[in-house]
């Protein structure tokens, strides 16, 4: 965290003059070497980074140059958003992707397997923007079944508004959840296919049907849970990038998150807010990180067991 720090710091310095986005043309000088002095920019790098460093340990990522507010508390604010169109994403790839990568490795030279297959080819290939420009026109444009664009109607939950929990905010929802889902759900299809191919001809599997143990629990217990581990460790780390990189399908459907916050504050070059935005998908990638490693244990005792013996 402290080296990406660094880098993630160097790298929104350099990009550059805030103020000559937040000054007009018409102040002089005096007023612009004030508005400098209050921004903290007139002091050179190595004491930006440490007062940026020592702020940070406190909580404080530093003021926004643009809302005047806390920096952490505008991405906080966005970050149910965020989250809620993420893992509505990671939800569809898991629900859809799954269960078809099984039905594709338990028949692989079935027609309906091939179908599959080349669905999942269009997934990786199509661009993420054209995708949801395409599924606007249809579905909010042409047929008008969906709203295009905004989060909808939200209810506050423990202390946080979703929009999963009405009509109006799942229809709102449905669009860019699915649009941000399909790279995730093809991915997730094709690791689960390679893992059922893979563990469907082991010996484990064909002494489990001799015993005369039937189909449903030979492939919900032996497969799914052999296939599982691959699979958890690409979904935690995908999660992070649905999370870090939802900028484009917050863009195109205008969703109220923190990527669309990011691009804002890019094109204001509100420092600030971009390194506290970057510092927290950081920790977040650390915290996942961290999920994945303590799931593996879970779901295979081999890894408790080498720890025990090391």
């Amino acid at each position: 965290m402290l080296f990406m720090s660094f880098l993630v710091f160097s790298g929104v310095y350099v990009i550059g003059d805030p103020v000559d986005i937040l000054i007009s043309d018409e102040a002089d000088a005096e007023d612009r070497q004030r508005a400098i002095e209050g921004l903290g920019l007139d002091k050179p790098f190595h004491i930006q980074y440490l007062t940026f460093l020592g702020r940070a340990l406190q909580g404080d990522l530093g003021d926004s140059f643009i809302f005047e507010e806390p920096a952490l508390g505008l991405i906080l604010e966005r970050m149910p958003a965020t989250l809620e169109l993420a893992l509505s994403a990671l939800l569809i790839a898991i629900v859809i992707g799954i269960p078809l990568g099984m039905w594709a490795g338990m028949r692989p030279e079935s027609k309906s397997a091939r179908v599959i297959m080349t669905g999942s080819i269009l997934g990786f290939s199509l661009p993420t923007f054209w995708v949801g420009i395409m599924m606007m026109m249809l579905f909010a444009v042409q047929l008008r079944w969906l709203p295009s664009t905004g989060r909808g109607d939200t209810v506050d939950l423990l202390g946080i508004d979703v929009s999963f929990l009405t009509l109006d905010g799942l229809s709102h929802l449905a669009m860019p959840a699915i649009n941000l889902a399909l790279f995730n759900l093809a991915l997730v299809l094709r690791l689960t296919r390679a893992g059922v191919k893979e563990v469907v001809h082991q010996d484990f599997i064909k002494f489990a049907r001799a015993k005369g143990v039937g189909r449903r629990r030979i492939v919900l217990v032996h497969i799914l849970k052999n296939i599982m581990i691959p699979v958890v460790t690409v979904l935690g780390l995908e999660f992070g990038g649905l999370v870090a990189f939802s900028i484009v399908t917050e863009t195109v459907f205008a969703w109220p998150g923190m990527g669309k916050l990011l691009i804002e504050s890019i094109g204001l070059l509100d420092r600030p807010v971009i390194v506290a935005y970057l510092t927290i998908i950081l920790l977040f990638f650390v915290i996942i990180n961290l999920v994945v490693d303590v799931l593996y244990s879970i779901l295979d005792p081999r890894v408790r067991l080498q720890e025990v013996k090391s």
